[in-house]
């Protein structure tokens, strides 16, 4: 049985865009009560988190609008915006983590030295 070899990229983006996917899709239910705010909380946390490994990856094509998320759906200084308007930003908010999520690789770190097979202890 041949050895699995270690994957050249990483996708660590893609569990909090999609786990901040799910959270704008339920959050479209409680746009007009006080519960939204920590979806607000939510996203926009999880909108830096996704936009710091899209620097690591060298996407630069999604900060931008990873940025715009952080700033739109922060609760500490909020942006007056309601009904559909708001909706639609909901649901494309989510393509963008969707698609960033998925579209962003980082380099896997070097598997440690005791396990490249190349070297061996020595015993004194």
């Amino acid at each position: 049985m041949p050895t699995p070899t270690k994957a050249a990229y990483l996708r660590p983006a893609l569990a909090p865009g999609l786990l901040a996917a799910v959270a704008l899709v339920a959050g479209v239910v409680v746009l007009d009560s006080t519960i939204f705010v920590g979806f607000r909380y939510v996203v926009s946390i999880l909108a830096l988190i996704v936009l710091v490994f899209a620097w690591r990856g060298r996407a630069y094509v999604y900060l931008p609008f990873l940025a715009a998320i952080a700033v739109l759906w922060n609760p500490v200084y909020v942006i007056p915006l309601t009904g559909q308007l708001w909706q639609s930003f909901q649901f494309a908010a989510g393509l963008v983590f969707v698609v960033a999520g998925i579209r962003i690789r980082v380099p896997a770190p070097e598997a440690p030295a005791a396990t490249r097979g190349g070297s061996v202890s020595r015993r004194r």
